[in-house]
């Protein structure tokens, strides 16, 4: 099979012989170096990926796409907004909500909290909370029942559990023949849910949307949630709702809720791709030190294929191979085991906490207590992408020293 003379003896002084064993063994260091810092990057994007996606799931799991509220005051037709909304067809699903803040105080603690009403029939459309429950029942808070499903946090702060009764006490007062005091009212634990993040275990009550208005006086919902069929067409859902419903509602969506969160976490992304790319730049000097030693060494063959009628881009271009062949055995070896270490590291991290008795991210300190990993093909692509282009443009300046040689010198002591 005929192949270009540059590919050949490009591939043939890719072999180690016993003159250049010790370029071989630094062109093997080369290798090795670019398939660690290849799989270093795919791992930590991995990693940050997961991260992001894990929190992007959770938060918006108790936090809708878009809400709709009032100027100022109560939805009245809240069913009406709802059918309304849902005619959309981007709006997969709507729930009325009421926001309260309330001091709860159970058998052994209090604190203050974000106590929220709402339709158990409808949430589920809204949110995954339903899913998260780990005693009692979700239906459970019926219209007059007076039943509360707290998060697992808060009920430990309380010390309580299903079937203990609470007592919130709402900071809106009522006037009484003993004066002004805030409305106060027992509730029975009826479920706890667990969502896996301090922020809404900790800070979050349900109760029926029913009571919520009683306690506050409202006469309807404080809000609307909805459900996207793509988070990322919330900014032009929540525009056509704004110009359908007119100006006595407004429309937020998640991005304008958690804007600062998740930018903070894209640019945390970006930031440590960029500084880990500079691990391929320092794989790839040991690129450059080979090619040049190469080079060195191999100034009689280059006088002699020059003699031959070999052209100066033809041996720029047979030093190039070497280079680039390097860099293709590190990308490939780099992205087998990158792609390999993010899919099994959640396992490899649960192992290392059970052998040797550590836990890496404390659920009292962290929002997620395991190391999530999601492998993304543009992250692969672009550090490969990446990675190929740093070892293309290192072998340029010794493939440009090689062709330079002059016959005449380099035959001379020869």
């Amino acid at each position: 099979m005929f192949r270009p003379l540059e590919l050949f003896i490009g591939l043939r002084y890719s072999r180690a012989k016993r003159r250049n064993q010790f370029i071989s063994f630094i062109s093997t260091v080369s290798i090795i170096c670019i398939t660690i810092s290849v799989m270093a990057l795919i791992t930590v994007m991995s990693v940050m990926n997961g991260f992001d996606n894990e929190l992007r799931s959770r938060i918006l799991g108790a936090v809708s796409h878009a809400t709709i509220s009032g100027v100022g005051e109560s939805i009245h037709d809240w069913q009406g907004t709802v059918k309304q909304a849902e005619a959309n067809p981007h709006v997969r699903g709507a729930a009325p909500y009421v926001d309260l803040q309330a001091f709860l105080q159970g058998t052994y603690g209090s604190t203050g909290t974000m106590v929220r009403g709402i339709e158990p029939s409808l949430e589920p459309k809204a949110s995954d909370i339903d899913k998260h429950m780990v005693q009692g029942h979700w239906d459970s808070i019926t219209p007059g029942s007076w039943n509360i499903i707290l998060g697992k946090e808060l009920a430990m702060q309380l010390g309580v559990t299903v079937g203990d009764h609470v007592t919130m006490i709402v900071p809106q007062l009522r006037a009484t023949p003993l004066g002004a005091v805030p409305r106060i009212r027992g509730f029975r634990v009826s479920g706890v849910f667990e969502m896996g993040m301090q922020q809404y275990d900790a800070n979050l009550a349900l109760i029926n949307m029913t009571d919520a208005e009683k306690l506050g006086e409202l006469s309807g919902p404080t809000g609307i949630r909805l459900r996207l069929d793509d988070l990322w067409n919330a900014g032009p859902v929540s525009r056509e709702l704004s110009r359908d419903l007119g100006q006595l509602y407004s429309v937020r969506t998640w991005m304008q809720e958690n804007s600062n969160f998740f930018s903070a976490i894209s640019m945390e992304k970006k930031v440590m791709g960029i500084i880990l790319s500079l691990i391929v730049l320092v794989a790839v000097i040991n690129l450059i030190s080979m090619l040049m030693m190469l080079v060195t060494d191999k100034q009689a063959d280059i006088a002699i294929l020059r003699t031959l009628g070999a052209t100066p881009r033809s041996i720029m271009a047979t030093f190039m191979v070497q280079g680039v062949l390097v860099g293709f055995v590190g990308i490939g070896l780099g992205v087998g085991l990158g792609s390999l270490l993010s899919w099994q590291l959640p396992n490899i991290v649960d192992w290392i906490q059970n052998v040797f008795h550590v836990q890496f991210l404390s659920p009292d300190v962290y929002y997620i207590s395991n190391v999530p990993s999601k492998l993304e093909a543009v992250d692969v692509g672009w550090i490969s992408l990446v990675t190929f282009l740093f070892s293309l443009l290192a072998t340029l300046y010794p493939a440009w020293r090689a062709s330079r040689t002059q016959p005449a010198q380099a035959l001379r002591y020869e």
